[in-house]
Parts: structure tokens; C-alpha cells; sequence
């Protein structure tokens, strides 16, 4: 907007009203916090293209997330090894609980198969949590993250060597949540907050392997 000034301009003795209306246009007013120097503006942009904004988190190990549908047909969906690319990859991912029936999801360490063969994985065995299917939705996408972090996490640093990997499988009749480890004589327990009736069994691999029915026994309880 411009200021209109009312200029009494007198030419010969006589006024001249109407005439001689001057427009003005004001000095612009500094914007509010706008740089007003060459140092600050210098700062200004600094402070927008500061590349430590832009910089990824690492996690310990790099990690493997897979997907396994009926007829134990395994997929790698992606590998991580930052805080945002696993934050990434867990966001675009379908929930364990709407996973089908008979689909497993696994996250092991890079270079770890997801077999009891595996040179990490013969001499281990598992910490496992069995849920009935009207906990599947309550519970297993929340047990599931919580192992995932536990994984990719500081909250195993101290064991960080000893686990290989996680595994939740989707079933008909109970879902389970499984913690694998590279050795199962390691008979250290950590006792977690868990809700009452909550049981986590540890069972060897070789166990699992050999077993005669449909349920292998629990070497320890928690």
C-alpha cells in the first residue's frame, strides 16, 4: 500500500488543492527473524542444508527380513542396517497378525540362513512364545515389534553375539514368536514383564528336529 501525502504547493501566491498529491512509497519493513546481514544469511542457509540433518542412524548388525508363504516358498523383502531404513521397511510391511495362515516373517542377521542347519544355528535353539489365536490381534503384533526391536536395538548389546535372529509363524490354531540363539547351552535367563499366563519356552534346535509328535518339550521356562 502506498501513503498519500497531501502536498500544499503554492505556485505564484495561490494554493493548488487537488493538485500536487505526492504518492510515497514506504521503505519496506524488515520481515520478522528475516537475516538482515550477509554473516547472518550465511548462517541461515547453513543452518537449512545442514547435512547432519540428513544423516542415517547404523545399526549394529545389518539385518534380513524375509517372508515365507505355504509350501515354505522364502522371499527376502529387504536388508537394513540404519534406524530409518528398518523403520522404513517396517512401515510398509502388512501387520504379522493379517499375515495368512501358514505365513512366517523372519529377521536374522545378514549372511544367517533361516534354517536349523545353518552353521549359527545347529548348535542353538529358540526362546519361544505360543499364542492362541484369539491373542492375535491383542498381542502378537505388539510381542513381534518388541523382539524386532530387541534385535536391532542396544537392549541385547550383551547377548548381541548369541542371537541370530527372530521368527514369528502365523498358524491356523496358535501363532508363535521365536527368538533363535547360536547356542543352547547358555542356560543365562533373563526374566521378562510379561502378562500373566504369558510362558516362553526354550527349545534346541536339535530337539525340534528329532521330535516325535507335533510339540517338541521346553529345555527352560520362563
Amino acid at each position: 500500500n502506498f501513503l498519500i501525502v497531501k502536498a500544499r504547493a503554492r505556485k505564484r501566491g495561490h494554493r493548488q488543492d487537488g493538485k500536487g498529491d505526492l504518492k510515497i512509497k514506504p521503505e519496506a519493513a524488515p520481515t520478522p527473524n528475516s537475516p538482515t546481514t550477509e554473516e547472518e544469511k550465511t548462517e541461515s542457509h547453513q543452518e537449512v542444508a545442514n547435512p547432519e540433518h540428513y544423516i542415517k542412524h547404523p545399526l549394529q548388525n545389518r539385518w534380513a527380513l524375509c517372508k515365507t508363504w505355504q509350501a515354505n516358498l522364502l522371499r527376502l523383502i529387504s536388508k537394513s542396517d540404519t534406524v530409518e531404513d528398518f523403520w522404513a521397511l517396517y512401515n510398509h510391511i502388512q501387520l504379522s497378525s493379517n499375515l495368512m495362515p501358514g505365513c512366517d516373517y523372519s529377521l536374522f542377521k545378514d549372511g544367517i540362513e533361516t534354517t536349523w542347519e545353518d552353521d549359527k544355528n545347529k548348535r542353538g535353539g529358540r526362546w519361544l512364545i505360543t499364542l492362541n489365536k484369539q491373542r492375535r490381534r491383542s498381542d502378537l503384533d505388539r510381542f513381534w515389534l518388541e523382539t524386532l526391536l530387541c534385535l536391532t536395538g542396544k537392549s541385547s548389546d550383551d547377548y548381541s553375539d548369541d542371537v541370530c535372529g527372530a521368527v514369528v509363524n502365523v498358524r491356523a490354531k496358535c501363532d508363535k514368536r521365536a527368538m533363535w540363539t547360536t547356542e543352547c547351552e547358555n542356560k543365562e535367563v533373563e526374566r521378562l514383564g510379561l502378562p500373566p499366563k504369558i510362558v516362553i519356552g526354550y527349545q534346541s534346535h536339535a530337539d525340534t528336529a528329532t521330535k516325535s509328535g507335533s510339540t517338541t518339550k521346553n529345555t527352560f521356562v520362563v
